[in-house]
């Protein structure tokens, strides 16, 4: 018999379901009860609940293990950030992509100045351990003073035009926010967002800049990666 991957180990349903039910949910516009349904049309009897769980456990720890074998993002950067109501409050989601639209990191926060600025820049530094060539920006007053403290000598453009590759990273959260039927709290969007982006980048090569035998053969390397990194390639 089949040993389980030790990310696995205790749980009465083999990886290829757990990671089946955790794909579906961050790559398709379905919730949790789309999923369950999904499932047991292939005669699998799986809570939304249990689903949930899986997303919550196991979602973080496969998008890490995208983001650690994905190549080195570029060097130019685009940060923008856009509006989202919670509870009938105002938070903002903070974006950092590179020139391909690769998501660098995500940040919900309450504010929208200077500090709220620093505190994100120095989250993505930290996280890609590098620092850019160019961040582009749009208008916002807060990005000049932050870029100053935390990148300093770093080419800043500010230019709405420019920024189109950020903007355009919102349209899949908008989606998803719409099937969620918006986001519970701010650490429920931070929560499932910081899993989304890795996870959806990883599926979603740019398909319009590629021939059909390109696309299908880069899809079956991202397909060996994704098995790789949820322990099914041990298996």
């Amino acid at each position: 018999m089949r040993q389980p991957a030790p990310l696995y180990k205790r749980y009465r349903f083999p990886s290829e379901i757990i990671s089946h039910a955790v794909w579906l949910y961050f790559r398709f516009l379905l919730s949790y009860r789309d999923v369950e349904e999904l499932l047991a049309e292939r005669g699998i009897a799986v809570s939304y609940e249990t689903i949930r769980r899986w997303c919550q456990k196991f979602g973080p720890a496969f998008a890490n293990g995208l983001r650690r074998r994905r190549l080195r993002p570029g060097d130019k950067w685009h940060l923008d950030e856009v509006q989202l109501k919670i509870n009938g409050q105002r938070q903002w989601l903070w974006r950092a992509v590179d020139q391909e639209g690769v998501v660098l990191d995500i940040l919900v926060q309450a504010r929208r100045n200077q500090e709220a600025a620093e505190t994100f820049l120095r989250r993505v530094v930290e996280g890609q351990g590098y620092q850019p060539r160019v961040v582009i920006t749009d208008k916002l007053a807060s990005y000049p003073p932050a870029l100053r403290r935390v990148l300093p000598g770093i080419e800043h453009r500010r230019h709405k035009g420019l920024n189109n590759r950020a903007e355009n990273s919102h349209r899949p959260t908008r989606r998803r926010e719409r099937v969620l039927q918006r986001f519970k709290s701010p650490a429920h969007a931070q929560q499932f967002l910081a899993p989304f982006g890795p996870i959806s980048d990883h599926f979603r090569p740019r398909r319009h800049l590629l021939p059909a035998p390109a696309y299908h053969e880069l899809l079956q390397t991202r397909f060996a990666t994704w098995r790789e990194v949820t322990g099914l390639a041990a298996t």
